[in-house]
Order: structure tokens, then C-alpha cells, then sequence
């Protein structure tokens, strides 16, 4: 773990992200056919060897050394989190937001499942269930689930089976620094997983009013009731319980597009660039979660998160970060390119607006 007077190094000159690998933009499909679907299914309806197994597969994925050349990235797990990372101005707050995540979870699922021996499917928190209750969430169980809060003023977890894990990426589009995975876990802020604010969102028709709704409530209720690297718009995914996390807002998302299957399956839009920045916390003006003004980037409820305070140029995407591909303009269509780095192939949004094939195969139960 690393100790927390390493924090001052923040502050310091470390690498950025903005080196990439140079990789020609190929998007292709699945040549099979979707036969047999993975069930996806929450987090509390695992057996305890289920959710040991699922662990025992992320570790794996830690331990894994990183395939990639893609800067600064240690393991398997890192160079699924340098895709988020590297994209984070063009896959949030912008119509691809959804798709993007939604390839980011089945890339996740298919690592695990091809070279870590996991049986399953990749399971998602209903958080649902938990809104204003997370600290006491099965999720955050010491032995059987990801661990819980983080502990002192720096917010190191201090219990679970991630606890030694340290990590390169982060905060923001910062690389090279280790670090711990860190929580804030605040009940208060998690109340915007309720099913309240996911039904607002299900009263919208198209996809252009439906992705703000659900980048909104559902989405940082799920961030911001975690907390700490979680509340790192650029490198949340690692701490683990993102996939967690991003699963059931995908859920959220094909449980809308189920309402009406025949527009919503090629229903997409949005813009494909955001012109704001991050500035201390999720893409919405001053660093606060919408719903929580707290002036200086804080949350009521949740403790003062010293992680959330990087430098600002840390949290501003570096010279040489990637720009929208597929789209005639400005507007996202079903050609958006979204690119996985070589983690997995890339793909188009088209590819990934039905999850029962060609190229993905899965269902939520």
C-alpha cells in the first residue's frame, strides 16, 4: 500500500497519458452468431464461491503483466483502465457515453473469462437495493465482497482482498503515481441510485433525452456514494467496484432500450465531443454532483476527499489526446468509432447497441 505522505509527489512532475500507442482504427464485428446468452445477475444473489470466484479473477487480471505498450500500465486490469483514462473527454458527457461503457464491461467480462478461467458472468451492484445504504452494502463485505470504506485522511482501504493492490493511474490523467485504492463512502450521496431517479429517467422517448438523465442521478449516485477513486472521472475504473458500478447503469440503459425495442435498439445521438473539462470530480460545472452544490468540489454528507484536490492540469486531457472518429459532424451516430487500444478489436456503436449479437452476447437477470 502505498503511504500517504507520497502524496506531496502529486504535486510533482510525473508522466501524463497523453502518450498513446499509434494504432490504425479497424472496427469489425463478430462473424458468429449469438447462441447462448450469459446471464448477468447482481452482486447479492452470488453464492459466496461465486463471488470468491469473480474475485479470485480480478486479482488474476492484477497480476497479469500488461501486453500493450500502452504508457505507464503495470497489468491486464491497468490497460483496461488506460482506455477509460485516454478517452475520458470523448466518452463522457457526450453520446457515446453509453456505448463506450457498455464495450468497456464486455472487454472486462471476455479478460476475465479467456484468461482468467472465470465461469461467469460479470455481475452488477443493484444499487437499487442499496441507494442510501452503501456503507453497509454486501459489495463493500471484507471477505466476501471488494472491501470497505477507506480508512485516515487519505482513505486507503484497509480491509479486502484488494487491499495491497497499488495502482499507476490516476488521478486524473496523472501517470506514474502509485497509489492506493481510496474511498469516501457517503450513504447521502448514494441515495441518486434510487429508483426514483431512474424511473425520471425512463419517462424520456429518445435516446438524446435518456443518456443526460441517466449520466446524471444513476450515474454519480454510484461515483459519489464511493467515493475517492471512484470519484475520478478520468480513472475510476481502478477500483474495482466500477465494473460493479457500470453494469448496472448498463442495466439501467437495456432495461430502457426493452421498453421499446424496435426505435431504441438503433436509437442514438448526442453530441460527440464535450467542450468543458473536469475540474476536481464528474464533468458538471465546478466539480460538484448535480443536485449537491458544495462550492469548492465538496459533497454534503461525504467527508472532504484531499484526492479530489490533483492539480488542474491534471484533470485537463494532455496534448495528443484522441478526438472523435465515424461521425460526420458533431452529432454521434451508429459509425462512431469506439476504440479499445488492442484490449479488444474496435468496434462501432451499431455493434454495440443490441447485447444479444452478433458481437456481444449477454442478458440481465
Amino acid at each position: 500500500m502505498v503511504l500517504p505522505s507520497l502524496l506531496v509527489t502529486l504535486l510533482a512532475g510525473s508522466g501524463s497519458a497523453a502518450a498513446a500507442v499509434a494504432r490504425p482504427v479497424t472496427p469489425r464485428t463478430s462473424n458468429g452468431t449469438c447462441t447462448t446468452l450469459l446471464q448477468r445477475r447482481a452482486w447479492h444473489t452470488f453464492t459466496d464461491a461465486e463471488k470468491r470466484a469473480y474475485i479470485d479473477a480480478e486479482l488474476c487480471l492484477m497480476a497479469k503483466p500488461a501486453t500493450l505498450g500502452l504508457n505507464g500500465t503495470k497489468n491486464r486490469f491497468e490497460e483496461l483502465q488506460w482506455t477509460h483514462q485516454h478517452q475520458a473527454s470523448i466518452v463522457h458527457n457526450v453520446g457515446a457515453f453509453l456505448p463506450y461503457h457498455r464495450l468497456l464491461m464486455w472487454a472486462h467480462e471476455k479478460l476475465l473469462r479467456e484468461e482468467c478461467g472465470y465461469q461467469g458472468a460479470q455481475p452488477y451492484w443493484d444499487e437499487v437495493r442499496d441507494a442510501g445504504k452503501f456503507s453497509t452494502s454486501d459489495v463493500l463485505d471484507p471477505v466476501t465482497g471488494f472491501g470497505g470504506n477507506g480508512v485516515g485522511a487519505y482513505g486507503c482501504i484497509a480491509d479486502g482482498p484488494f487491499v495491497n493492490f497499488t495502482n499507476s493511474l490516476g488521478p486524473g490523467y496523472r501517470i506514474g503515481f502509485e497509489h492506493c485504492i481510496y474511498r469516501f463512502v457517503s450513504d447521502s450521496v448514494s441515495r441518486r441510485a434510487a429508483q426514483s431517479y431512474i424511473d425520471e429517467c425512463y419517462q424520456h422517448t429518445t435516446f438524446v433525452d435518456f443518456w443526460p438523465c441517466a449520466e446524471g442521478a444513476p450515474h454519480n449516485g454510484g461515483h459519489g456514494g464511493i467515493g475517492g477513486k471512484m470519484n475520478d472521472p478520468i480513472a475510476s475504473p481502478g477500483d474495482p467496484i466500477f465494473y460493479l458500478h457500470h453494469s448496472f447503469l448498463d442495466k439501467v440503459w437495456w432495461d430502457w432500450q426493452e421498453l421499446n425495442q424496435s426505435a431504441r435498439l438503433m436509437d442514438i445521438g448526442g453530441r460527440n465531443k464535450f467542450s468543458g473539462g473536469f475540474s476536481g470530480g464528474f464533468p458538471w460545472g465546478n466539480g460538484t454532483l448535480p443536485g449537491f452544490p458544495g462550492g469548492n468540489g465538496s459533497l454534503p454528507g461525504a467527508p472532504q476527499d484531499p484526492w479530489r484536490s490533483v492539480p488542474l492540469q491534471d484533470m485537463i486531457p494532455p496534448p495528443g489526446s484522441p478526438e472523435p472518429e465515424g461521425d460526420p459532424g458533431n452529432t454521434t451516430t451508429l459509425s462512431h468509432i469506439l476504440r479499445m487500444y488492442g484490449v479488444v478489436p474496435d468496434v462501432t456503436i451499431a455493434d454495440v447497441m443490441d447485447t444479444r449479437g452478433p458481437l456481444l452476447c449477454f442478458e440481465y437477470v
